[in-house]
């Protein structure tokens, strides 16, 4: 019924709906500093959480740009100047399917990258003040028992 709110209208209460550039903003605060240093830096590196955050964020802005891309077909293939006749249905009908594929990526991705940011806090750097603990003391080397005083 429209004006009332259906089980597709909510969104989940933990994860609110992100958009790239949200997501992008969360990986600069996580590791203090911009996108485009942090993509550079993780070139630099093996694989780890950080490539794995950039290239999440990079698959969400793809599934946003497909989005902005297939909305923008369908609503000049329904322009009212313009007829539809059976050969546009099948536009209308590809356009529609790959627009919806496309919000589900982009579902998928911005809940999962959500999922992981939520998941991880940035650690304050160490300051210079700060003792560093000592290493623990080794263990006192056991005296081998000889087979005489075992009997």
């Amino acid at each position: 019924m429209p004006g009332r709110p259906g089980p597709a209208d909510r969104e989940s209460p933990r994860l609110p709906h992100l958009t790239s550039t949200d997501i992008a903003g969360r990986i600069e605060d996580l590791y203090g500093a911009p996108l485009a240093d942090l993509e550079a830096h993780a070139q630099d590196q093996p694989p780890g959480m950080l490539s794995a955050l950039l290239g999440m964020h990079g698959a969400l802005a793809l599934a946003e740009r497909s989005i902005d891309f297939h909305r923008d077909q369908l609503a000049r293939l329904v322009h009212p100047e313009r007829l539809i006749g059976p050969h546009e249905v099948s536009h209308l009908l590809d356009g529609t399917r790959r627009l919806a594929e496309a919000v589900a990526v982009r579902e998928a991705q911005a809940t999962s990258v959500a999922a992981v940011l939520q998941s991880l806090a940035r650690v304050p750097a160490p300051t210079s003040a700060s003792p560093t603990p000592a290493p623990p003391a080794p263990a006192a080397p056991l005296m081998a028992q000889s087979a005489a005083h075992s009997r």
